[in-house]
């Protein structure tokens, strides 16, 4: 399939509390997007670190650490034609406030009073990102795709 790639999309603590998991999944899927994995997991601060590693030294990475880590949340491996774009632009504008109606940011994500950025969910940028994100919460498929290279290689 041309352009065929797959993405992250992580339904962050506040998204899964309220409710919006099989909302969010039906929008995918309404654009024929294929879920190929799903897990609920609590993160860790290692799989933040490593999820976070260009904004580990800004100061509010803390607060980024804490919402993250407040409960479970729900990863997804999205796959599909220029998914990785497709799927971000689905998710709207990091802040609520910018984002548009009908997005899941823009319907869904709003401000809290205790002043920490509540969006709803996580999306990869980019391929690259993609790749080492999926890698993070999903390293059971990595070491998987690698033991099946290495059996059909014995072959």
């Amino acid at each position: 399939m041309a352009n065929s790639e797959k993405t992250l999309v992580l339904v962050k603590p506040d998204g899964v509390a309220e409710g919006h998991v099989g909302e969010i999944i039906s929008r995918f899927e309404s654009k024929r997007y294929q879920i190929v994995a799903l897990k609920v997991i609590n993160a860790t601060s290692a799989q933040l670190d490593q999820h976070y590693r260009y904004q580990a030294e800004m100061p509010y990475y803390e607060e980024i650490k804490t919402y993250m880590m407040e409960g479970p949340m729900v990863a997804i491996i999205v796959s599909g034609t220029d998914v990785v774009k497709a799927v971000h632009n689905l998710a709207g504008k990091t802040h609520p406030n910018d984002a548009q109606p009908g997005t899941i940011r823009g319907d869904f994500a709003h401000d809290y009073p205790d002043g920490i950025l509540r969006n709803i969910v996580h999306t990869s940028d980019s391929r690259e990102n993609a790749h080492h994100e999926i890698a993070i919460w999903f390293p059971e498929l990595a070491v998987a795709a690698h033991q099946k290279i290495a059996v059909s290689s014995k072959k």
